[in-house]
């Protein structure tokens, strides 16, 4: 694993691009005063769960280099999340830990996440968001969190027509979240 650390990759730019496009969509103020989404580490790792999912569903679906973008791209939220963890005073022997837990809870949310945007039940999305990301006991009737189902729908209709091209060169087309009522 060290290896792949120093490993040079030919998408490495595109990557760190991508990573930084949802990072910096994860931040939108709405999310936290809208949407009811915890500002807390737990809170922007579901944003960050959630976004990158749908971000790895689109490349994944594309001709190559796009899946093999989406397995990098997982990477470095992968190592993003183990930096940000040593930043935040978690030590060494238990940074490891953590991750593996985080990975699979991403993992896990990855998959529910798929699941709802596949399923023909339009509430499906909204149970899986508010199970996890408003897993702070906001209703799945609450207004906020089908807003964020809304949200989650815009996002995913906007990156199904985005090529290849446009993902490796930018900007991702996530959309404002205060625009979505």
């Amino acid at each position: 694993m060290i290896f792949r650390l120093f490993r040079g990759s030919a998408n490495r730019r595109t990557v760190e691009r991508l990573h930084g496009d949802i990072v910096a969509a994860v931040r939108q103020p709405a999310f936290f005063v809208d949407y009811a989404v915890a500002d807390t580490f737990d809170g922007r790792f579901e944003l960050l769960a959630l976004l990158s999912t749908l971000v790895v569903r689109r490349l994944a679906r594309l001709p190559a280099p796009g899946p093999d973008i989406a397995q990098e791209l997982t990477d470095k939220v992968f190592q993003s999340l183990d930096d940000d963890l040593r930043e935040m005073g978690v030590g060494d022997l238990a940074v490891p830990k953590r991750i593996k837990k985080l990975a699979a809870a991403l993992l896990g949310r990855r998959k529910a996440y798929d699941e709802a945007l596949e399923s023909s039940d339009p509430a499906a999305l909204v149970e899986a968001l508010a199970r996890n990301v408003h897993a702070n006991g906001l209703a799945p009737d609450d207004p906020r969190t089908p807003r964020l189902g809304r949200y989650v729908r815009a996002a995913e209709n906007a990156l199904s027509v985005t090529s290849l091209e446009i993902l490796i060169n930018g900007p991702t087309p996530f959309p404002a979240a205060a625009d979505i009522a």
